[in-house]
């Protein structure tokens, strides 16, 4: 209803609603039959909404006028590069830039610790340890998780404490059983 007013339709509100699409094009494939969470990486992208994601498109290039960059500009962008499944460092690139940019308007934890893993796949998970050390959140599960999955293949003791502190933490039922099978796979 917002983008068929003249007065609501703004980029910020057509970016939203690309970012809005970009997700939705995704939930079929981020749960199992029986429920359990299915990671980015094991997706099967023949169940992503193609017709959401080309909507998607459609409202970030609308999104595209004006002089004005909000968070939902960025957040769209990201999750549109979500939706290309393909790993290339093109990808990555302008992922850890639109974090970059994201950062500097709206900082948030999650979005640092989603710039590390960004980081990590331009820059390798060494130059990625290093900053997700330096972010230092504590008391959050997913920078434990993070850690864990950084440190796998370069110290898996380290990377199986850090999973197994990320579970400690864990707050929901399907986060503890993800972390469980990192765990588990960690231990083969």
């Amino acid at each position: 209803m917002l983008i068929e007013h003249n007065p609501t339709d703004l980029p910020a509100v057509n970016a939203l609603l690309a970012l809005m699409c970009f997700h939705a094009s995704r939930f079929d494939a981020r749960l199992s039959g029986d429920g359990a969470i299915i990671l980015y990486e094991e997706q099967d992208a023949s169940r992503w909404n193609t017709d959401l994601i080309s909507k998607g498109v459609f409202f970030l290039h609308r999104a595209a006028t004006g002089d004005q960059l909000s968070k939902y500009h960025l957040e769209a962008g990201i999750a549109f590069w979500s939706t290309q499944q393909a790993d290339t460092p093109e990808k990555w690139n302008h992922v850890l830039q639109l974090y970059n940019q994201l950062l500097q308007i709206a900082y948030s934890p999650v979005a640092a610790l989603n710039r590390t893993y960004a980081l990590s796949k331009v820059q390798g998970k060494q130059a990625a340890i290093v900053q997700a050390e330096k972010l230092a959140l504590t008391d959050n599960q997913f920078y434990y998780a993070l850690l864990g999955d950084l440190y796998t293949g370069i110290d898996d003791a380290a990377a199986r404490g850090y999973l197994l502190k990320a579970q400690e933490l864990a707050k929901s039922m399907g986060d503890k059983q993800v972390l469980q099978k990192r765990i588990d796979k960690l231990s083969k």
